[in-house]
């Protein structure tokens, strides 16, 4: 059997026509040794390239994974501090509303007031307690004369009840009786002023008006129980 050529013997020893044909060219036909070892080199040279690209891609691949996560975190840092602002109104809001809230109810109180002020002719409802009476002068001598009586413009009057709880109210010291009494009907109810003026009699005791009853600047008025007729 006639010797095999260096191309036929590199075919069969698997590696391809192609390939066997370049490695000998490149060689200059220096035999089957010289092909084989261009051959593995380039096989050798494949392999590191592939493992090269394949470094490369596994950093790319790490560096898209680090700024995915930096952009999560930036996006929720970024949700987080929404919702905190999203709070931060929310709590504004409330207080406000709170606020208006109770400036609506003061406003109500004040207007009922004025209201009950002018329904009663100003005898009814919260008045400022009558101001401390000023220190009169000091006499220099014995001869000065006395101070002169003074005149009040409010008194403050308590009404004690049967049940033992009590009333306290300010009028103008030029208030008719009647007014204490109306103030108590407004508030306790008539059937607890058995010891106080009623409607038909003691008409003329309730005419009377504070100053003259002697009741300014401040007295206490004790409301009996009715004895049974």
């Amino acid at each position: 059997m006639a010797e095999l050529t260096a191309l036929e013997s590199l075919i069969e020893m698997g590696f391809p026509r192609g390939r066997a044909e370049k490695a000998l060219a490149l060689t200059g036909n220096q035999g089957i040794e010289a092909a084989m070892d261009w051959m593995l080199e380039l096989v050798a040279q494949k392999q590191r390239e592939r493992e090269e690209r394949e470094e490369r891609e596994a950093l790319e691949r790490e560096r898209q994974r680090r700024r995915q996560g930096q952009e999560l975190s930036a996006a929720r840092q970024r949700l987080q501090e929404d919702e905190m602002r999203r709070a931060a109104e929310e709590r504004r809001r409330e207080k406000a509303e709170e606020l208006a809230a109770r400036q609506r109810v003061r406003e109500k109180i004040e207007r009922d007031k004025a209201e009950r002020a002018k329904k009663y002719g100003g005898s009814v409802g919260s008045q400022p307690p009558p101001p401390a009476p000023e220190p009169g002068p000091v006499p220099s001598s014995p001869s000065q004369e006395p101070p002169t009586k003074r005149e009040y413009d409010q008194c403050r009057i308590q009404v004690r009840l049967p049940d033992g709880t009590s009333l306290t109210q300010t009028f103008r010291a030029r208030e008719q009786l009647a007014a204490v009494r109306l103030y108590v009907e407004l508030h306790r109810g008539r059937n607890q002023l058995g010891g106080m003026p009623g409607k038909r009699r003691d008409a003329k005791r309730r005419a009377c008006f504070l100053p003259s009853s002697g009741l300014v600047p401040s007295a206490v008025l004790i409301v009996a129980k009715k004895c049974p007729s």
